[in-house]
């Protein structure tokens, strides 16, 4: 254990890029958890899923401050997670085509406590992202480039996936994958 006071219970690098940004010094100590809850609501699954992985990494640090996090794209009700395989990939991208869908993503903060104990924030955040109309080739070229593979909705609004954005309402590190500015304010408390 170092002796940094964050600890962020996610291998993701784009949260890691994020809390970097903010000036923020942390450990990784990546949770490992079953994700499979079967909560169909997308802002109580995210908030569940980043309850779980911080509590998880928490038992190990009872002095530190722990951060999870989970993010999900979100249409029609419908959450789309990581596409399985480029078929599943051009078909998120398809439903996404031309329309606004919401990335929602969950967080927990676990803080110690002035008695010794432990206590915990969880919030999500909400983004509206709208996709320009997408031709198939435009799709297929965008798949071929591996990038929507490990990410939620089959997109990195980070990398190539900008291409496909016309417009967000909200906060853009959110849809990277970590509302900076709203954690950062149950950072400072």
């Amino acid at each position: 254990m170092s002796g940094t006071p964050i600890v962020l219970a996610s291998n993701s690098p784009r949260r890691r890029e994020i809390l970097t940004q903010g000036g923020y010094e942390f450990t990784v100590d990546a949770a490992d958890v079953d994700e499979n809850l079967g909560i169909i609501d997308p802002a109580k699954l995210v908030e569940a899923l980043s309850l779980k992985k911080a509590m998880a990494v928490a038992d190990k640090y009872p002095d530190k401050t722990v951060i999870g996090a989970d993010t999900v794209v979100a249409i029609d009700g419908d959450i789309l997670g990581k596409p399985i395989d480029e078929s599943d990939a051009q078909n998120m991208l398809r439903e996404l085509s031309g329309r606004t869908h919401q990335v929602v993503t969950g967080v927990t903060v676990v803080l110690p406590t002035v008695d010794g104990g432990r206590g915990h924030e969880t919030f999500h955040e909400i983004t509206d992202v709208t996709f320009y109309e997408l031709s198939d080739e435009e799709i297929d070229t965008y798949v071929s480039t591996g990038e929507p593979l490990d990410k939620a909705g089959a997109y990195g609004i980070q990398g190539r996936g900008a291409l496909l954005v016309e417009r967000i309402s909200g906060d853009y590190l959110n849809v990277v994958g970590l509302p900076l500015a709203r954690l950062s304010r149950i950072l400072k408390k």
